[in-house]
């Protein structure tokens, strides 16, 4: 296979990737929907951040421990579950009323950041998604790792792409969205969303 052929094979199929509704999706969504752009353009940042540390990962050698290891597997599923569960509960018993977003006011990133970070880095079928799809596209002459981690960086270059198209597609509903009703029904139901990926990664068998 040839670079040009590489190239266009993976991004084709990565940005079907991309686009295929999931938890990274759900959480940037309901982050643009409720807490506005800012903070979804930091969560979305997080998720990103997370796909380049499963690519890195991958390219140093670390994702072939994650798909042969049954034990560093397992630690990570259930870290994740935990974590996807936690949110979820949280987003169902306490959702939130009303959100308030001033112009002259700095949002607290940081913890979205982080929220979205999480969400991604501790899905280990990231990591073995990746271990086993990056692989694919890397010609015979080139040097799997750097290739492997520039494949990664692609793939984080469409999910801003995506992300960003997604917090734009919320701008034109915002008054509807600061609606509190609209606001519960968002945060139970992306709560009920996290719960339900929680418990498919806990009972994911590989």
């Amino acid at each position: 296979m040839s670079l040009e052929t590489a190239l266009i094979a993976f991004v084709a199929a990565a940005s079907l990737l991309t686009i295929t509704p999931g938890l990274d999706t759900a959480i940037v969504l309901r982050t643009a929907a409720v807490e506005g752009p800012a903070r979804a353009a930091l969560a979305a940042l997080g998720v990103v951040c997370g796909c380049l540390a499963w690519g890195a990962a991958v390219a140093f050698g670390l994702g072939v421990l994650l798909a042969a290891s049954s034990l560093a597997y397992t630690v990570l599923k259930w870290a994740g579950a935990a974590y996807l569960a936690w949110l979820g509960i949280k987003l169902l018993l306490r959702p939130r009323s009303r959100f308030e977003l001033a112009a002259n006011a700095a949002p607290s990133g940081g913890n979205w950041w982080l929220r979205g970070f999480l969400t991604n880095l501790l899905n280990p079928k990231v990591g073995v998604f990746y271990v086993s799809f990056l692989p694919q596209f890397v010609p015979a002459r080139f040097a799997a790792g750097p290739f492997i981690f520039g494949l990664a960086a692609i793939h984080v270059v469409l999910g801003v792409i995506w992300f960003a198209a997604l917090i734009g597609a919320t701008a034109p509903l915002k008054r509807w969205l600061q609606r509190a009703a609209v606001v519960r029904w968002l945060d139970r139901v992306t709560g009920l969303v996290f719960i339900g990926f929680g418990l498919r990664l806990a009972l994911d068998r590989r």
